[in-house]
């Protein structure tokens, strides 16, 4: 859609640029990921497999929920529990930090019970074996939102239960716009998207750089901080790409440019179509309205509400 874009409209195209844009990491213990292995970590550390929650479970469990409370009293924030999943998570932490400010450090903490892998002991009739095997479970999450100076918002979130799978998000347009003002590039954002860069070829130089290998340093100084278990383990965690995803921003100098545009994109719905096969653009199934804090959404300029894209932001 892009290269669409830019043939169609480049005399009025200000810039365009490609980076990161949401980045979830997902953090595993080797040892400990999987049911065989916690198995043979019980063994070898004489712990009877029925004695599982008793004696390791349990007691990990109190630490990383003794560890989020020194935390919060520690810098001087809040535990906030949220036992409605209609709610977003965003929203909140956003309130606390139009209080708190934008300097670097933890500004929240969010508990929530959610879905976590989990092990259960199991004696085999058969095989006269016992073990741990894998079982669905639920437990209590802590979601640590920092304002990391390189990264800007982020957050970890770590489970209260064994084989403790952490999570990891940040976004790429901060990570930029961190590097931009450091550079002293001049910009602007609307919601999630640059609408202005005084430089872009030198900002698309700063996007490509980014790494998400760069990240392990940050990431374990944070694991460090929030998640006492690696003592226990005496290992590193291991970090993957859970889900990553590449953007588009592209800005123009006018609205008249862009009406034409969303017109093509979004028409009445009975020359839906037509439109469709004239400009062979992919559409989403459901175009239903969503919030301004989602990704790749365009502003219809005269349904004033926004549609959701899969292909790229379209600001003026």
């Amino acid at each position: 859609m892009a290269t669409l874009l830019t043939e169609r409209y480049k005399n009025d195209l200000l810039g365009i640029l490609s980076c990161y844009d949401r980045v979830v990491i997902t953090g595993t213990l080797p040892g400990a990921c999987y049911a065989q292995g916690m198995t043979s970590y019980l063994y070898a550390h004489q712990i009877k497999i029925f004695d599982y929650a008793k004696e390791f479970a349990d007691p990990m469990r109190n630490r990383i929920r003794e560890n989020a409370q020194m935390l919060a009293k520690t810098h001087g924030v809040t535990i906030e529990h949220v036992n409605n999943s209609r709610l977003r998570k965003e929203d909140l932490v956003a309130k606390v930090l139009a209080q708190r400010g934008d300097q670097p450090g933890l500004v929240h903490i969010l508990s929530a019970m959610e879905a976590c892998s989990a092990y259960e002991p199991w004696h085999d009739k058969q095989t006269h074996k016992t073990f741990l095997r894998s079982t669905p479970g639920k437990c209590l999450h802590y979601y640590f939102y920092f304002l990391d100076a390189e990264l800007g918002l982020c957050y970890l979130r770590v489970p209260t239960w064994c084989p403790f799978r952490l999570q990891f998000y940040c976004n790429g347009h901060s990570w930029l716009a961190r590097k931009l003002t450091s550079e002293g590039i001049d910009f602007a954002t609307a919601d999630n998207a640059f609408i202005r860069i005084d430089d872009f070829a030198r900002a698309q130089q700063l996007a490509d750089a980014f790494r998400p290998d760069d990240l392990h340093r940050l990431l374990d100084a944070y694991v460090n901080v929030c998640c006492p278990v690696l003592d226990t383990f005496a290992q590193r965690y291991h970090w993957s790409l859970m889900q990553t995803e590449y953007s588009t921003d592209l800005v123009f100098r006018s609205e008249a440019t862009l009406k034409p545009l969303y017109e093509q994109l979004f028409p009445p719905s009975g020359d839906r179509r037509e439109s469709r096969n004239r400009i062979q653009f992919p559409r989403q199934k459901n175009n239903a309205a969503v919030s301004p804090g989602d990704r790749q959404s365009v502003v219809h300029p005269l349904r004033r509400h926004l549609h959701k894209t899969s292909h790229g932001q379209c600001l003026r």
